[in-house]
């Protein structure tokens, strides 16, 4: 880049803008900065936020990544001597880095709209069951990435769906045991399971 990392400002218009040495989680937040106050940062293959978009594949591979200035010689010994800079570590562990590969790395093939109720058991952990779906969009099969969304429109999160979009329309919102007499086979018990899923915000 040509300047050493990101900032929650233009540092080169904002003398108050804070550097930011570590970024633990790519939010819609931290997107945001990049694409608004650091979007000149131009140097090599694009701005800051294309640099992000960058670091949120390498994350899903299980790779970190440094964000740091290329304007001065040998960069990366100048990272290992203190340069500033800012590191996006890798995700810890294998099912982090699997929910960061499906977060990141995947496009959605259709959208699941839910009802609050829904909403509030995924943000306790649960898994998405077909009662709390309200619509199926899209075309998606098994397996596929899509997107759940609130009934305002606004993005939930991203997950894998445990059955294909005709199935979907088939079990929402019905109880989880009359799937098996919907689908006309014993499969999951949820549309998507909770270690398939990702709500926005990196939960």
């Amino acid at each position: 880049s040509d300047i050493d990392g990101l900032y929650d400002a233009d540092p080169r218009s904002n003398p108050d803008a804070a550097h930011l040495p570590l970024v633990e989680a790519l939010t819609p937040e931290v997107m945001a900065m990049a694409g608004a106050a650091n979007a000149t940062a131009s140097v090599g293959t694009g701005g800051m936020r294309t640099k992000l978009e960058a670091a949120r594949i390498a994350r899903s591979a299980g790779c970190a990544t440094v964000i740091a200035s290329g304007l001065t010689d040998r960069p990366l010994a100048a990272v290992l001597d203190g340069a500033r800079a800012t590191l996006i570590p890798a995700p810890d562990g294998p099912m982090a880095a699997w929910k960061s590969w499906i977060a990141g790395s995947v496009d959605p093939a259709g959208r699941l709209v839910i009802d609050d109720g829904a909403l509030a058991a995924l943000r306790a952990g649960k898994s998405l069951l077909p009662s709390g779906i309200q619509r199926v969009e899209g075309r998606f099969d098994r397996g596929d990435s899509v997107r759940i969304v609130t009934p305002d429109g606004v993005q939930a999160g991203v997950g894998l769906a445990a059955f294909p979009a005709e199935e979907m329309t088939l079990i929402m919102g019905r109880q989880t045991g009359e799937i098996e007499g919907l689908v006309g086979y014993r499969g999951p018990q949820v549309a998507i399971h909770r270690d398939d899923l990702v709500l926005e915000g990196g939960a």
